[in-house]
């Protein structure tokens, strides 16, 4: 496809890269970083301390976390949005993945609108403004990043196709033989499956290793549900990011995801998948797109069905882990996927201006 010139509009509570937590933010650099090697004009608005080959403009000095900013603050959001928006006439192109506040200001871009929605669309309420606001909005052209997420959601969208997620798999290395022992790895919350994957080794007398970032708005349930837990071959190894990973995939024998939502898209599947590792997962959201259940790990309901899982994971090859992301989750075939989204919103928008002129 032609070169463009692309607007990509990151989050500003964590830098571009991660240094450790970060999914979205992870997505966004690999985005930008292919999109200059194949030759489009990026230019990224994001926090001040992030790192990029494409052309920063800073919404803020740093990082939103980094400056004590609480996550229920939005106005440097705003700010960030109003002076991306307030710039569109200058590429052919704006691809959002702040989530909700960019419908605001898509209506008044002079470039088409690409929004990737990195969190679910579903909802129990049905007065839900956010979702109210998604149905609404035909500004944008969303991108989801899974099937399921469109599938599961509530809101009816102006919708461009579903992307996946992808890694850069160079960065990971595979290891052909995992350890003796299972682990998890998440933001420390209870939907995140924390306390099921405990439950399940505790059965299954196995060893298993946790890691993830904790939030000071969950250390007493920290203390109180998981700490007590650590003993008899359960150890918790903190945030971990970079290089770290490869040796925390690669050594375990499979990884534990029973988590209790319907996430969108786990990465960390991926990246452990990457590596040889089988992934063990219950049944909710993206995990049957990502896990081809029998070939690279199990997916499974209950914790009885986890136990048995583990029981029998070593019969997965983990070479064939390895090609499946090779396969479907690749930064390079991620990239593929958003330049036909942009190819067909430009020309869509050609054609229009043909009947109109």
């Amino acid at each position: 496809m032609k070169r463009l010139k692309i607007a990509q509009i990151a989050p500003l509570w964590i830098r571009v890269p991660p240094e450790k937590y970060g999914g979205t933010e992870l997505i966004v650099y690999h985005l930008c970083e292919e999109l200059v090697a194949r030759g489009h004009k990026v230019t990224l608005f994001a926090s001040g301390n992030s790192k990029t080959s494409a052309k920063l403009v800073p919404g803020f000095r740093t990082n939103l976390l980094a400056a004590g900013i609480p996550w229920t603050s939005q106005l440097e959001t705003l700010r960030h949005l109003a002076q991306a928006y307030a710039r569109s006439g200058e590429f052919d192109l704006v691809h959002s993945h702040v989530d909700l506040y960019e419908t605001f200001f898509a209506r008044f871009s002079r470039a088409p609108v690409v929004h990737t929605i990195h969190n679910p669309l579903y909802s129990s309420r049905k007065d839900d403004l956010r979702l109210q606001i998604l149905t609404n909005s035909r500004w944008s052209h969303y991108v989801t990043i899974s099937n399921s997420q469109y599938r599961l959601g509530s809101a009816h969208l102006n919708r461009a196709g579903t992307v996946y997620n992808g890694i850069d798999i160079s960065k990971f290395r595979y290891i052909k033989k995992g350890g003796d022992h299972f682990i998890w790895i998440a933001r420390v919350d209870p939907y995140k499956g924390i306390e099921n994957a405990i439950t399940a080794c505790e059965r299954a007398h196995v060893k298993l290793t946790l890691a993830g970032r904790l939030d000071a708005t969950r250390r007493q349930y920290f203390r109180q549900r998981i700490r007590p837990h650590l003993r008899h071959g359960i150890r918790w190894e903190g945030e971990i990011g970079g290089s770290q990973k490869n040796a925390f995939f690669g050594s375990a024998q499979a990884l534990l995801y029973p988590i209790e939502w319907h996430e969108p898209f786990g990465l960390v599947m991926v990246e452990a998948m990457a590596c040889g590792t089988p992934v063990i997962a219950y049944d909710r959201g993206s995990v049957r797109e990502l896990v081809k259940d029998g070939v690279t790990g199990f997916v499974v309901n209950t914790i009885p069905e986890m136990v048995r899982a583990i029981k029998k994971v070593g019969a997965i090859d983990r070479a064939a882990c390895r090609a499946w992301v090779e396969k479907k989750f690749t930064v390079q075939t991620m990239v593929d996927g958003y330049e036909r989204v942009y190819e067909r919103i430009l020309s869509q928008r050609t054609k229009g201006k043909g009947r109109n002129s």
